[in-house]
């Protein structure tokens, strides 16, 4: 419980940021027609700011099928902060790990590896901050459902800058030594540049892939030197 409660308290210097993502979300899906309880639905059942994003940009001009395919790729980079973290939960039993699994957001997941890596992590922590940013995502979601038609247009105000500068707070996290640093600007620079010249949302989870590659090739050359 003590653990639980750790994890919950962490999520609190964050809870702002995730509220303010869930106010544009909840604004942006107003704009397109949704009602405040369908756009609150999607945040309590979805719980994924990116692919709630990607889903309301494809919404009215293709079908259900590409919808569910872009938003599935785009969270498959779950596969790899599972991967990253899975180590540390070893031991654990089958219900516990899905229940992790289930709630893991990019905040949590930033906040529990951290932990993890200190030497402090636990599964009791990485649940309160699961838990955490789900209490604050869904009432964002809700707020901004409830202001959309009071605020038509959130780029107006620079709100659609909250969800890019969140997750480069996040990224600052992790980057600890010039191996990360590298890492994160070549998967950056890929993920801009198949944007760019490529197709689809599959880009971002390759740049990513490509980038964990690196990394780990990085750190062997560091190891034989």
């Amino acid at each position: 419980m003590k653990d639980f409660r750790r994890g919950l308290l962490a999520t609190l210097p964050l809870a702002p940021g995730v509220v303010a993502l869930g106010l544009l979300y909840g604004m942006m899906a107003r704009g397109l027609g949704f009602g405040p309880a369908e756009a609150w639905a999607m945040s309590l059942i979805v719980h994924a700011g990116s692919t709630q994003f990607v889903a309301l940009g494809m919404w009215g001009t293709t079908g259900p099928a590409p919808i569910i395919l872009t938003t599935l790729v785009v969270n498959l980079r779950h596969l790899l902060m599972g991967a990253s973290v899975a180590p540390y939960l070893r031991g654990l039993s089958p219900p516990w790990k899905s229940l992790l699994a289930l709630w893991i957001s990019d905040e949590s997941y930033a906040l529990a590896i951290a932990e993890c890596e200190r030497g402090r992590g636990s599964h009791g922590y990485f649940l309160g901050a699961n838990v955490g940013i789900y209490l604050a995502w869904p009432t964002g979601g809700l707020l901004g459902a409830l202001l959309g038609v009071a605020v038509p247009d959130p780029g107006r105000y620079g709100l659609d800058l909250v969800f890019p500068l969140g997750f480069l707070g996040l990224l600052t996290a992790f980057l600890k030594d010039r191996i990360g640093l590298a890492v994160a600007l070549a998967a950056g620079g890929l993920a801009l540049l198949g944007t760019c010249l490529l197709p689809g949302r599959w880009t971002l989870l390759a740049a990513g892939l490509l980038g964990s590659g690196l990394g780990v090739l990085l750190e062997k050359v560091r190891e034989t030197l």
